[in-house]
């Protein structure tokens, strides 16, 4: 039994802020996976599925991030569970936008979902970095995380998100590197040997080289005058 738990916070308003890319992360697991449907338990939301060779149990905390370590402390003990088997899926300023990293242990980096989770487990659980990028200052950190994605981010949240899908059941059979590559692989398709996405349309001709070509030169007619007259009356 493992938990994965995704970090944000509850209601509409903050839906499609930048600090809710965790809980965006498990619905999308979930829904690709089919999860059992998301019932309130351990102070948040929460449902049961398979991924890989076992069974994992997704929560979204609804305590509100700065109190997350309460809600993933009771689940954690109600299921007679060790950091190590809880993995975090958070927003990384420290990543750009689409990035994602995968580590085990180390501090909380001032994310205030961390420092409560710190609090309740101790830091060995495993943490999925989502990369939402910096806004440049530290007093807009604020105000940039609590806002919502803007609409030019919607293409690579979204391959995010599938690839997290995709990857899922590596991340849950512990095999972190073939999670990365299948986010890598959603959000930096292979291109083909000519450096182009493998479904792309060629390339429309190009008529200004078209236009450049020198004219095929004409044939010489060397017919003789008597020739060509009798020529004309066949």
């Amino acid at each position: 039994m493992q938990i994965f738990v995704g970090l944000g916070n509850p209601g509409a308003k903050y839906a499609g802020n930048r600090h809710n890319i965790g809980f965006m992360a498990l619905d999308r697991i979930a829904e690709e996976h089919g999860f059992g449907p998301w019932k309130a338990r351990f102070q948040g939301q929460a449902a049961e599925g398979r991924l890989g060779g076992g069974k994992v149990l997704m929560l979204k905390p609804e305590t509100f991030m700065n109190l997350s370590g309460q809600s993933v402390g009771e689940a954690m003990r109600f299921f007679k569970l060790e950091p190590g088997d809880v993995t975090v899926f958070h927003d990384e300023l420290d990543l750009a936008p689409g990035k994602l990293k995968v580590k085990t242990g180390g501090g909380h980096a001032g994310h205030n979902g961390l420092r409560s989770i710190h609090a309740h487990l101790g830091p060995e659980y495993r943490r999925v970095r989502l990369g939402i990028g910096h806004p440049g200052r530290k007093e807009l950190v604020a105000a940039y995380v609590l806002h919502d994605f803007a609409k030019a981010d919607g293409d690579w949240l979204d391959d995010l998100l599938r690839g997290i899908a995709d990857g899922a059941p590596d991340l849950a059979d512990g095999d972190a590197g073939r999670f990365q590559n299948a986010v890598a692989l959603r959000v930096n398709p292979p291109r083909s040997s000519g450096g182009q996405r493998p479904d792309a349309a060629p390339p429309p001709p190009d008529r200004a080289e078209e236009a450049a070509r020198p004219a095929e030169p004409e044939p010489q007619d060397t017919r003789s005058a008597l020739q060509k007259l009798a020529d004309r009356f066949r």
